[in-house]
């Protein structure tokens, strides 16, 4: 009996050895495959652009004109005293926006300018409205706002 229990004794160490010997084993090859991969990684260029050609797009985004309206010293009470929250109703929000961006109608809907940027940007420093809430509420055509007076 006492034999058989050190045979058993000495297959189990044998396993025992042999599962360390694998975990380790599999733990050095994932090391070495990590390895690799952070070589592989830090061998390409760090910036996807480098590998985009130039384009001639990107030029006419950035080659607007100034917007010849001055929408800086406006007075933004017609929208900001009509368009108010939480509910921003469309009808007196949109009534109070053409108001307001009509006499610019021009300026606005010229996209060789930034003057929509612009508008917008003052409209929503004064008004802390929502993102979008004219832009998506307030639509006349695709081509742009439209004025009947």
């Amino acid at each position: 009996m006492g034999m058989a229990t050190k045979q058993e004794h000495t297959r189990w160490n044998w396993i025992n050895s042999f599962s360390y010997s694998t975990s380790s084993g599999l733990i050095s090859a994932i090391f070495i495959v990590f390895v690799l991969f952070v070589g592989i990684s830090s061998a390409t260029p760090l910036s996807i652009s480098e590998q985009i050609p130039y384009s001639n797009g990107r030029r006419l985004l950035q080659a607007q004109k100034p917007c010849p309206a001055s929408f800086e010293n406006l007075n933004y009470t017609v929208i900001t005293s009509r368009c108010k929250g939480p509910r921003y109703p469309p009808t007196e929000c949109c009534n109070a926006f053409k108001d307001f961006a009509c006499p610019y109608a021009d300026e606005l809907n010229d996209p060789q300018n930034n003057c929509a940027t612009t508008m917008f940007s003052y409209i929503n420093l004064y008004g802390k409205y929502p993102p979008g809430l004219f832009a998506n509420e307030c639509r006349d055509s695709k081509r742009g706002l439209e004025c009947t007076d």
